[in-house]
């Protein structure tokens, strides 16, 4: 019996595991739509919900509000489908869950605000639920822009001391403003001019996390260098604690001249978690918990504000009708949702100021209780987590350090702002992300979306192949018959 003749290359195809090439990787981008998919339907089954509770109409108004949250992020989808393909598919939905949840607390604040005015017959406010959609939509243009036209975020590493420097200085602005441009309840941190206004410490955080990284990378030796050991910790040099010096001395004046404790905290502190990053040394933390602690402590008894922000925290009843009625109306919405919440509409947390912004965390714990804010902070824990995946996953070291660091600056904001809320630390005034509403806090933190898919599109796509030869593998290569010559060697 013959042997079958050689046929093709593809007629005898390679076992599995030998040549055969590697399948094509999934990006995950039906998976990502199926999850938006998701967040639209909670967030309208909301604003329906909350229409039902207050006793009024299912208008096109609501409708309104759903198609264009559905427009939105259906066009963010896309970009991300065609610009990122590889990027991590729980990014943008969680976003975009945490968005339509604040868009529906908005709505129903708005409506209380309503009830309110007719009951004082004042004249009727302009809801802000309408203004929030806006702000989500210029959000959107920011973060498909940043997907379209930075084609690769290592460049940002070149100009790391100019995005510095603007970040610092636009920081610093709103203390040099008289305080009809820049104050409100008592807080430098506006820029207003006619037409205009925006919080520039909302990006300047994010300037100032890619100066950080920049900084480390170029200049890891100066960081890690040999320093002194103390009780088997190695200290940084005196020498090269230069740079953590500048920040704090930057976070004290924010904190003297502008009375924004907030911001001051978060930029420290993440700047602080980049450098132990960055070296791996318990030193770095410890000369930072150092100067935390001298700057609070020079702070509280050289300035009166942070005295009052300390004793609202440690005794918020005692001064009930003033200071502490903020943070006691609060504890008391808190109190009230219990476990399971009053039900979307059904609460009172129009009773505390601030709930559209500061406090909306207050307006979930009262309405949605234990349970849904539980399931708030669970979204914003996987965020983080997927945010320092992508910083382990990613190759290169200015990728690593600018994931972590866009990560763990939502992640202490979010610390900071339910500590405050729930009297854990004294209040900040720091908004929580996508949840509050404002423009500021919501491009800024779209800006740093866009940049955290940036990086996972890089850390999850495949390494490149390597160039085949022109001739096939061994393995399917065609059988050829070599002819022996006459006298040849045998």
């Amino acid at each position: 019996m013959s042997a079958p003749a050689p046929s093709s290359a593809g007629a005898f195809p390679s076992p599995p595991g030998g040549f055969a090439p590697a399948p094509t990787p999934s990006t995950r981008r039906n998976v990502e739509l199926l999850l938006l998919g998701f967040a639209v339907v909670v967030t309208t089954v909301a604003l329906v919900l909350v229409e039902a509770s207050q006793d009024q109409e299912i208008t096109w108004d609501l409708a309104k509000l759903a198609v264009a949250y559905l427009v939105l992020f259906g066009l963010a989808h896309l970009v991300v489908r065609r610009f990122t393909p590889f990027a991590d598919p729980l990014l943008l939905p969680i976003a975009a869950l945490l968005n339509g949840l604040g868009l529906v607390l908005i709505h129903r604040l708005d409506l209380a605000d309503q009830q309110t005015a007719i009951h004082n017959s004042w004249p009727m406010p302009s809801p802000d639920a309408n203004q929030q959609v806006l702000w989500t939509a210029l959000g959107m243009v920011l973060f498909i822009a940043v997907l379209i036209l930075l084609r690769d975020y290592r460049t940002l590493a070149r100009y790391g001391y100019t995005l510095g420097l603007t970040g610092l200085v636009a920081l610093l602005i709103p203390a040099l403003l008289p305080g009809r441009f820049s104050e409100t309840n008592g807080a430098k941190i506006w820029i207003r001019l006619p037409g205009f206004s925006v919080q520039p410490g909302e990006f300047s955080k994010i300037l100032l996390i890619i100066f950080f990284a920049a900084v480390l990378v170029s200049k890891r030796d100066l960081f890690t260098a040999a320093g002194r050991h103390f009780l088997g910790i190695e200290l940084p040099r005196a020498r090269d604690m230069g740079p953590i010096v500048l920040v704090w001395l930057t976070c004290v004046a924010v904190l003297v001249f502008e009375k924004d404790l907030g911001t001051s905290l978060l930029i420290f502190a993440t700047v602080l978690a980049l450098l132990y990053i960055a070296t791996e040394r318990v030193g770095w933390v410890i000369v930072g918990a150092l100067l935390l602690a001298v700057g609070f402590f020079f702070s509280y008894n050289a300035f009166g504000h942070v005295r009052v922000r300390v004793a609202t925290w440690l005794h918020p009843f005692a001064d009930y009708n003033s200071t502490g009625y903020q943070i006691s109306q609060s504890l008391f919405g808190l109190a009230t949702g219990g476990v399971a919440g009053t039900g979307l509409g059904s609460g009172r947390p129009s009773q505390v100021p601030f709930a559209k912004t500061d406090f909306i965390v207050a307006t979930v714990g009262e309405e949605l209780g234990l349970i849904g804010l539980a399931v708030v902070l669970l979204l914003f824990t996987v965020l983080v987590l997927r945010g320092l995946r992508t910083a382990l996953a990613v190759r290169d070291s200015f990728g690593k350090l600018l994931a972590a660091g866009l990560a763990i600056t939502i992640a202490i904001q979010v610390f900071v702002v339910v500590g405050g809320v729930t009297k854990l630390i004294p209040l900040t005034g720091l908004t929580t992300p996508f949840v509050s509403y404002g423009g500021s806090s919501l491009l800024a933190n779209y800006a740093l979306l866009a940049l955290l898919v940036k990086v996972s599109d890089a850390a999850r796509a495949p390494a490149p192949a390597r160039r085949r030869e022109a001739s096939a593998p061994i393995a399917d290569a065609q059988t050829e018959m070599i002819r022996q010559e006459k006298g040849g060697p045998a």
